[in-house]
């Protein structure tokens, strides 16, 4: 008699949370975090070669980046933070086997998703020159701004939205699925960047046609997650919420990440426009020197997205001690990844830099001192990462809002107006590390709060 094939038994709720409930703590983290850092090292990297090949155009165009990049900011710190309120949702509703609750959120978000990017898209476009000149762009930089900010723009709906169906599939507890699209999106991004930049001599607006097409690609992959039956909500517009409750349930256990990425959106305008007074080098240094930087927070924010829907399912089920232990073996396993950047980076400074301006010294040496700056510091950043995540997958939204705006808000920017004025270049240079142990120091009495009076047996 032929034997068929074994098959994966269907995905259900009462089977993922189950395992979210059971599973080991260690080895449910570590299974959840490989796609999730996975997705972030494969986003910082299409974003890193973005600033890699507009650099080979010129220190102007690889300034106009870090100055696009803001925007960039603006437009996912709304996905996220709509995303984010969304997945925390729809996690603790699991958890809490209240699943016709959890697709009530899903689909209300997407729409809110949808009409939020339209919101930022439109008047941006009618006000573009303006609006990169209050971003920090110089006379020099502003063509290559505008070129490249145009094109990205046209991209907000999907990036928006695709952020949306990533987040609930992540919280869910199958983030392999909310990966698939993302490196598929990554490589295609890739691959055309040289291709539209200098094959087909497009320039700067070449790296922003990439970045949309593979915007596009992603986008269509997520929704076809979801269509196909891969996910355990489903898109159904007969579940979209017709109350303001719902809708503002979502924005405000997402407002922490809006406010987190909307305050760096602030905080790296605010930094380019002071690194604007000392020339288009020292903007394109620090555009480039926050790009490594970021490749290292992104993969501690991958982590973070494994960590938060194991607590936010134990939570909401009511197990403490479970929530606390995926704190802490996360706290460790970031720390160590930290820690062996820091490292790396730290001895390899200058070499790092040459590979985006090489031909250009005072970049160099600029981008140098602020990556070694911020490896320094770079072993602090997993617990305060985690701090803010904990109170806000949780739902303590104020709190979780105060500490996202911590670091890019009431410590960055302060930091940039005063520090350049006494101390001149050094001053940018070590802007954004000083306002990461500040974050780092407020974050410590926060997290023994929390852990005395909510997670205590």
């Amino acid at each position: 008699m032929r034997r068929g094939r074994a098959t994966k038994p269907a995905l259900t709720p009462e089977l993922q949370r189950g395992r979210m409930l059971t599973v080991p703590i260690p080895k449910l983290i570590l299974a959840m975090i490989i796609p999730t850092v996975f997705s972030q090292l494969i986003t910082v990297f299409y974003n890193t070669a973005d600033t890699f090949f507009v650099a080979r155009i010129g220190t102007s165009a690889a300034a106009a980046v870090g100055i696009v990049f803001s925007l960039q900011s603006i437009m996912q710190a709304y996905g996220f933070g709509i995303g984010t309120g969304c997945g925390s949702l729809v996690a603790r509703c699991l958890g809490a086997a209240q699943n016709e609750k959890a697709e009530r959120y899903a689909n209300s978000a997407l729409l809110a998703g949808l009409v939020g990017s339209l919101v930022i898209m439109i008047p941006s476009l009618l006000f573009l020159p303006q609006l990169m000149r209050l971003l920090g762009s110089t006379d020099t930089m502003l063509d290559y701004c505008v070129r490249y900010s145009r094109v990205i723009l046209l991209g907000c709906p999907f990036l928006c939205t695709s952020n949306v169906m990533s987040c609930i599939l992540r919280n869910e507890g199958e983030p392999i699925y909310a990966v698939v699209g993302l490196v598929i999106g990554g490589f295609i991004n890739v691959i055309l960047d040289p291709l539209l930049i200098f094959w087909a001599g497009w320039g700067i607006a070449g790296a922003a046609v990439a970045t949309i097409v593979s915007q596009a690609l992603s986008w269509s992959i997520l929704l076809r997650a979801f269509l196909a039956g891969k996910s355990i909500v489903k898109i159904n517009p007969r579940s979209i919420s017709r109350h303001w409750r719902d809708y503002m349930e979502i924005f405000t256990t997402g407002i922490p990440t809006a406010c987190r990425q909307g305050m760096a959106s602030i905080g790296a305008a605010v930094l380019n426009t002071y690194a604007s007074h000392y020339g288009d080098a020292a903007v394109a240094a620090v555009t480039i020197s926050n790009k490594i930087y970021l490749f290292v927070r992104n993969v501690i924010i991958g982590v973070g997205q494994g960590f938060q829907p194991v607590a936010g399912f134990n939570f909401g089920a009511g197990d403490k001690e479970r929530t606390r232990q995926a704190f802490v073996f996360s706290v460790q396993l970031g720390t160590g990844i930290c820690l062996l950047a820091a490292v790396f980076i730290g001895c390899n400074t200058e070499l790092v830099m040459s590979w985006f301006r090489g031909d250009d010294p005072e970049v160099v040496a600029i981008g140098k001192s602020a990556l070694l700056f911020a490896c320094a510091v770079m072993p602090l950043m997993a617990y305060s990462t985690f701090d803010n995540q904990l109170y806000q997958c949780l739902g303590f939204k104020l709190t979780a809002t105060l500490l996202a705006c911590c670091r890019n808000g009431f410590f960055l920017i302060p930091v940039v107006l005063v520090l350049p004025r006494l101390i001149g270049v050094g001053g940018v240079e070590m802007a954004q590390p000083l306002a990461d142990f500040l974050t780092f120091a407020i974050s410590v009495p926060f997290q023994i709060h929390f852990f005395h009076k909510h997670l205590r047996e």
